[in-house]
């Protein structure tokens, strides 16, 4: 075999560890995530808020739910310093060790009844390490897919941690629905233990990560950098802020629909599903994995089409579908059949996940190497503070307040947010992964 044959065949398997490590480590830390979603608007406001009764239960829930978006920047900051200082591998191990323990650590809580206010306060500590390991898992996953792709490929690469999350959604129902078929629908053992299952399970998934992303070396881009900056000093925070604000705050906007869209789908419309339709646990649970089929293969196909049109592109067009979409989903829900709820999933799902497929090399682009662990990491978790964190909390505030369709007009208020911040934003398919320039700088060109 010859050398050039061995250094591709070489690169070919480096490709392939990084594809498999990113989506492993994102499926995991998601799936975490997602379990916690579903619990908040089956179980939770039993289990921690029974003194509240059904709706003031809900929101505490979905409060708490919303507490890991506060921490997703400050996780971003922290791990995304060390990301950018000590490597894009040895950072998420920590993050993937962090989320692990705390989704453990919750499903071992005990419930009010037994420890009293100590069982809420902490289960939002939990949900605030589970937040600061999202917070600093999404950035470094991407990074590690981008910095290795090819650059002509480099949305093809990003789709496999943006894949994460649509097979941990349906890895979190499926988990759900086997515990609920074992315990029964109406079983007082699934609100005592049954809801526990999934939290633990979650072990074994983290030393499955684990091994993965051991086997991984460090990007290469990464590596130059360090060497030639080693001795370079001062805050990435700092110079994110400093050096690239416009592209922190375009980005954060151009996504926040996309969270939205997500966390009303994957943990409101299972409470909507159960309280408002009338629809079965069993139900809403099993229309959720046909659901996120299509949203991972909607995430698929944008992201490697994002190779050929553009990221910007695809953003623009998710957007602009997003906005009649939210005037009409909650009455085709409103109809209380399976098929409404599968319908309003899927279509909302589906929209996220044209925006989601290109943001895996969207958001690594747009930031220079030397902070763009901190940059990609804030952008990404400061639009799920604005999206993510407040969707469900508003959502169950104004449903209860002024009826589904205001939840209709505040998905719309999103879309727009993000089609004007998605118009605003250059394209960046072009830019070198190597490129220290600050993106103000670039030609117009890269706007068409």
């Amino acid at each position: 075999m010859s050398s050039d044959t061995q250094q591709q065949t070489n690169e070919t398997g480096s490709l392939r560890r990084v594809a498999i490590a990113s989506c492993t480590g994102t499926t995991i830390e998601f799936y975490d995530f997602f379990i916690y979603g579903t619990a908040a608007a089956l179980v939770f406001p039993t289990v921690f808020f029974p003194a509240l009764g059904a709706a003031a239960g809900s929101v505490a829930s979905f409060a708490t739910f919303a507490v890991a978006f506060v921490a997703r920047p400050l996780g971003a900051l922290i791990f995304g310093h060390y990301g950018d200082r000590l490597g894009r591998k040895k950072t998420l191990v920590a993050t993937l060790l962090l989320m692990g323990l705390a989704t453990i650590a919750i499903g071992l809580l005990p419930s009010a009844s037994t420890i009293g206010v100590a069982a809420p306060i902490a289960l939002i500590a939990l949900r605030l390490l589970q937040g600061l390991a999202v917070g600093g898992e999404w950035a470094g996953a991407t990074l590690l897919a981008a910095e290795y792709a090819p650059p002509k490929q480099r949305g093809l690469y990003g789709i496999f941690p943006q894949l994460g999350p649509a097979i941990a959604f349906v890895m979190s129902s499926g988990t759900f629905l086997l515990v609920n078929s074992v315990v029964g629908e109406t079983s007082d053992a699934f609100l005592s233990w049954g809801w526990r299952v999934p939290f633990l399970a979650s072990a074994l998934l983290v030393l499955v990560g684990l091994y993965v992303r051991v086997k991984v070396e460090e990007t290469p881009v990464f590596k130059r950098q360090h060497e030639s900056q080693a001795k370079s000093s001062g805050s990435k925070v700092t110079e994110v802020f400093w050096k690239q604000p416009r592209e922190l705050f375009l980005a954060a906007g151009a996504l926040a629909m996309m969270f939205a869209f997500f966390y009303i789908g994957t943990a409101y419309f299972t409470s909507y599903a159960t309280k408002e339709m009338g629809l079965s646990r069993a139900a809403s649970l099993s229309l959720g994995i046909p659901a996120a089929v299509v949203f991972g293969l909607a995430i698929a196909l944008s992201g490697i089409y994002s190779d050929r049109f553009g990221r910007r592109r695809l953003l623009i067009w998710s957007c602009i579908a997003s906005i009649p979409w939210s005037f009409v989903v909650f009455p085709i829900l409103d109809t209380n059949t399976n098929l409404a709820f599968f319908i309003g999933l899927t279509g909302t799902l589906g929209i996220m996940g044209v925006s989601y497929g290109p943001v895996g090399s969207l958001l690594p682009e747009m930031f220079a190497t030397r902070y763009r662990y901190t940059g990609a990491g804030m952008a990404y978790a400061l639009a799920a503070v604005i999206g993510g964190g407040t969707a469900p909390i508003i959502a169950s505030k104004l449903a209860s307040g002024y009826g589904s369709s205001a939840i209709g007009w505040m998905l719309a208020g999103f879309g727009l947010l993000s089609l004007l911040c998605s118009l605003a934003m250059p394209e960046t398919k072009q830019r070198s992964m190597e490129s220290e320039n600050n993106p103000k700088e670039e030609t117009a060109s890269e706007l068409t």
